[in-house]
């Protein structure tokens, strides 16, 4: 292996470990099972070696991840034509915190726009402003967004604790 190989699999490792969890909690809460959300991870992170981009730091990158695996999630719901088959065992296994599970569960419900600004939130502790450069639209639209969604993930919550 020459030096540049040596770096460049070093690097994959580093932005593995460092991201690889986030990306797969963003991908399993979006797709709704480990085995679509573990493909959307890996077809990432080939994109990330294939494209082999530069940052200008590490938040960009980390932004630059989330928007592809938002896409690749994206992608694999069009491919299945139909909503995904939400198992709920998976997501209690992948969160920290499992006395959530009814509000994991009624997030996965949610449509994938207001469900992806809410995980960047509140999840993953984006602002409004970083949100609206990820998933390119505007601030304004974010805030709408996560008001819409959580009035919706409120709705859905109490049904179920009914």
């Amino acid at each position: 292996m020459d030096n540049t190989s040596v770096r460049t699999a070093e690097r994959i490792e580093n932005i593995i470990n460092t991201q690889g969890d986030m990306l797969f909690r963003l991908c399993l809460i979006t797709l709704g099972n480990s085995h679509d959300a573990e493909d959307a991870v890996q077809e990432t992170f080939i994109k990330y070696l294939k494209k082999a981009p530069e940052f200008k730091s590490d938040e960009h990158e980390k932004a630059w991840l989330i928007t592809v695996a938002t896409n690749k999630c994206k992608d694999i719901i069009r491919a299945k034509n139909h909503q995904p088959q939400i198992n709920i065992d998976d997501v209690n296994e992948f969160t920290a915190d499992s006395t959530n599970s009814d509000i994991m569960e009624a997030l996965m419900t949610l449509p994938e726009k207001f469900k992806t600004v809410l995980i960047l939130h509140y999840i993953e502790g984006y602002s409004t402003k970083e949100i609206a450069r990820i998933i390119n639209r505007t601030t304004s639209a974010v805030k709408m967004r996560l008001q819409k969604g959580r009035s919706l993930l409120k709705e859905t919550y109490r049904k179920e604790l009914m």
